[in-house]
């Protein structure tokens, strides 16, 4: 891999997180969207597939099929969850919780997607052994949790706390591509 890709993937692996855990302080404090809150959201989510395709290919060829398919998957979830930020722009939705209720079962689909596609690439992150491995299970644990808070119903804020440990664990992966390119 070229040693700039390698600059490119960490950088986007800390910044993009640290922007969406930013975008859910945000939210929070402010009492739900807003426009400025959904653009940043925006731009974090913007670069997680092409990041997710990153963090496979820097752990080639160790990575193995799990970290390809959970790459495509988180991926493929980004890619919706960045379009249902727009929509909530556009449809000036007021916040998560009604951005559900709009979006019904194909949001929960993609959830599901998200779900599986950390749970593989956090298991292909422990068996690889390129990444620190507490990064795989923060990353898995911060998806479980999603999916835990969604299957008992808590309430939407709930969510937050699932994906600041997924982004967490981005972050770290992140330090530690770069700790490890200057290492090279």
């Amino acid at each position: 891999m070229l040693p700039k890709l390698h600059l490119i993937i960490g950088w986007t692996a800390i910044i993009s997180p640290l922007l969406h855990i930013l975008s859910d302080f945000i939210e929070v404090f402010g009492g739900g969207y807003s426009a400025s809150q959904l653009w940043l959201n925006y731009l974090a989510f913007l670069p997680i597939p092409f990041l997710m395709i990153g963090l496979h290919a820097f752990q080639r060829p160790r990575s193995g099929w799990m970290s390809l398919a959970g790459a495509l998957f988180y991926g493929t979830s980004f890619i919706f969850f960045a379009g249902t930020t727009l929509y909530a722009l556009v449809a000036k939705t007021v916040d998560y919780a009604t951005l559900l209720e709009e979006l019904g079962s194909i949001y929960t689909f993609h959830g599901g997607l998200m779900v599986a596609g950390g749970i593989l690439l956090g298991i292909a992150v422990i068996i690889a052994r390129v990444l620190p491995r507490w990064t795989g299970w923060l990353f898995i644990l911060g998806v479980s949790l999603n999916l835990l808070f969604h299957l008992l119903a808590f309430p939407a804020l709930s969510q937050l706390i699932g994906s600041i440990v997924r982004n967490i664990a981005l972050v770290g992966m992140g330090v530690a591509i770069l700790n490890r390119r200057k290492s090279v």
